[in-house]
């Protein structure tokens, strides 16, 4: 006990660059508990964004790419599929539900989807939950519309707010459908998923904003079909981007993918969302442990930092050593000293570390779901983070060993003879 008080005694008479030390660890230990944090929560956030469908079809393309615009609104379709070759995979006898998602336009910098009230009753998010309504109801006319609790938040909206739809998915409002706007009839609850960020109206909805419209263009002037005549002709869809499929049996599950990908009348691509999710991490792990080495590289740059400090106050503290062991010091004594200043600062950098990461969370939290739709829990430490923070610990401890080395190689005569 008294070399512990000795060596803090000894950290406060340098605490400047005891206290630059501590941060430098704390800054280190943040980065990696932080990294560890964010690929937790990106793997849950994910896995929490869909629940209960089997099988998600589109048109043929890559797993990953279905995947990543059908549920996370993330990239482009390469192509549609016919509404006839939904529609015949819908009325299956193997098939319980489906729901049909049309993707191509936005608002203001949010994804626009179209589907059908199926989608209020079969959608499943984060282990079977429902989608609930914060205000309001379901679509119910063509240009009714029901918003995410992130677009309500971001933009400020409330219902029987009138909102026009552009045309594409970038920001920048270039083409709209201004003639034919929407109004708000239904706020969902907060999700932590894609769904927060998305604006869901009806497929005849999507038809009829596009009803006038020719090979993407806007129609000519004089040829235009106002919003209360488009509702009066046939709105159903003659394409979709992809639906969502729930199975009276799982065990159909295989045998279904299998015709679905073998349909001889449109390339289809039928998928598994659980297993396509797992290829997704599978790709992107060598990028995670890249991500793990960097801030493991970064904790030792913090360790050997810590390192230099001590060595270089060696000369400064010859005196002090030789003081030391004038009075009776022993060798183990003077070990003891530097092995406890080299073990304090490490855990007052792990600590540090510690509270910086619990505030960063705290102030990042809905910033970081807000902007990249994860969810950082705030949550105690697992064994695996204790584990790390004790190993960093433990490292810095033994890093004394080569300073205690030299400062018991430094003689008594020549700590002595030192000149102030």
């Amino acid at each position: 006990m008294p070399i512990l008080i000795l060596a803090f005694k000894s950290m406060w008479n340098r605490r400047v660059t005891a206290m630059l030390t501590v941060m430098m660890i704390a800054f280190s230990v943040t980065l990696l508990l932080g990294v560890e944090r964010i690929r937790q929560g990106a793997r849950t956030s994910f896995a929490n964004t869909i629940s209960g469908t089997d099988l998600i079809v589109g048109a043929r393309s890559g797993p990953i790419q279905l995947l990543l615009y059908s549920v996370f609104r993330i990239g482009n379709a390469t192509n549609n599929i016919s509404w006839k070759s939904y529609q015949q995979f819908a009325q299956h006898k193997r098939v319980k539900w489906t729901i049909p998602i049309s993707l191509g336009d936005s608002h203001r910098g949010f994804r626009v989807m179209g589907t059908n009230t199926d989608y209020f009753k079969h959608y499943r998010f984060r282990k079977d939950q429902i989608l609930t309504f914060q205000e309001g109801k379901a679509f119910a006319s063509v240009y009714d519309a029901v918003i995410g609790a992130e677009v309500a938040a971001s933009l400020g909206y409330r219902l029987n707010q009138k909102i026009v739809i552009t045309h594409g998915i970038s920001q920048a409002a270039l083409l709209t459908h201004e003639d034919k706007p929407f109004q708000v009839v239904g706020i969902l609850q907060k999700t932590g998923t894609p769904v927060d960020r998305t604006i869901h109206v009806s497929l005849e909805g999507i038809e009829a904003i596009h009803i006038d419209w020719q090979s993407g263009a806007p129609p000519l002037p004089g040829e235009e079909i106002s919003a209360a005549k488009a509702q009066k002709l046939d709105l159903q869809p003659k394409e979709i981007t992809a639906f969502l499929m729930g199975l009276k049996s799982k065990i159909s599950t295989f045998q279904l993918q299998r015709q679905i990908n073998d349909y001889r009348k449109e390339p289809l691509l039928a998928i598994l969302p659980g297993a396509t999710l797992h290829q997704l991490w599978s790709m992107i792990g060598v990028v995670e442990q890249a991500l793990f080495v960097i801030s493991v590289f970064v904790v030792l740059t913090g360790l050997i930092g810590m390192l230099t400090s001590i060595l270089n106050s060696l000369n400064e503290r010859r005196r002090e050593m030789a003081i030391l062991r004038s009075v009776g010091a022993r060798p183990w004594h003077i070990f003891g000293l530097m092995f406890s200043e080299a073990g304090m600062l490490s855990f007052f950098g792990v600590v540090g570390g510690v509270i910086l990461l619990y505030l960063g969370i705290w102030i990042g939290q809905p910033i970081i779901e807000s902007q990249f739709g994860l969810f950082i829990a705030i949550e105690m430490l697992k064994p695996y983070d204790f584990a790390i923070l004790v190993a960093i610990v433990v490292m810095g401890f033994f890093m004394g060993g080569f300073p205690a080395w030299r400062a018991y190689r430094n003689s008594l005569a020549d700590g002595m003879t030192i000149r102030l």
